[in-house]
């Protein structure tokens, strides 16, 4: 026999037991071995490409309600890409008087891809009634800013001119998710905003930008997340 040939023999055992010699046992380890390591090289490029996505991806929900007996002026704007792409959808509201509104608002885009979607919807109730800030002498101010440079989040308030005020404001930020939950009683001054910017390659979209200005007796109710995976969701009531 020729030196370096495997030697395949069946025993004579019944149970038939497969011998293989030397040379064909260090052939087969090695190619296992070469198998096993192309399986974990693939598992972590999987992997890697999951985290792409999952940064590529633009994922904003937003449940907000406000009663107020006073003046407000806010803004909201929210858009899928940047420029003359996408989707575009902007609401507000101005004056005086007493309003009870409820909004419920779902952005959603792949930059990968180019799909996207928004979803928005507005229940309220407006009645226009004169309103005049009354003089006050109240030094008492309040505010908080939380900003997450991973996800790209900014979320503020501020109270100033306060008679009265009652707070109750969470927030969550890591590495993948910004969540801000205020809920607030004011009588005084409020002043509530928010932005998200998405950033891909040398391209900077700004996907919601919000501002609220509330003046006079208000209770304010505002839930925001901002990536994917929130730890907890509690909607506004």
């Amino acid at each position: 026999m020729k030196p370096g040939l495997a030697l395949l023999r069946i025993s004579r055992f019944p149970t038939h037991h497969l011998y293989i010699s030397s040379p064909l046992k260090r052939r087969v380890g090695v190619r296992m071995r070469w198998l096993l390591a192309l399986v974990l090289l693939s598992l972590f490029a999987l992997a890697n490409l999951a985290s792409v996505d999952a940064r590529n991806a633009v994922n904003i929900n937003q449940h907000s309600y406000i009663f107020i007996n006073g003046y407000m002026d806010d803004t909201k704007i929210y858009q899928t890409d940047s420029g003359f792409s996408g989707q575009k959808l902007v609401t507000g509201t101005r004056g005086s008087g007493m309003v009870s509104r409820r909004q419920t608002v779902d952005v959603w885009s792949d930059n990968v891809t180019g799909e996207s979607e928004i979803y928005f919807n507005e229940w309220g109730v407006f009645q226009y009634r004169p309103y005049t800030p009354g003089a006050t002498q109240s030094d008492l101010k309040n505010a908080l800013c939380a900003k997450n440079y991973d996800v790209g989040s900014v979320f503020s308030e501020s109270y100033s001119e306060i008679q009265q005020l009652v707070k109750d404001t969470s927030i969550y930020q890591d590495d993948n998710v910004s969540l801000y939950l205020l809920d607030s009683y004011i009588k005084g001054t409020a002043r509530v905003a928010a932005r998200s910017v998405n950033k891909t390659g040398s391209k900077r979209t700004e996907n919601m930008v919000m501002s609220g200005l509330y003046v006079g007796e208000a209770k304010i109710q505002e839930e925001i997340q901002i990536g994917d995976n929130p730890p907890l969701v509690l909607p506004c009531v």
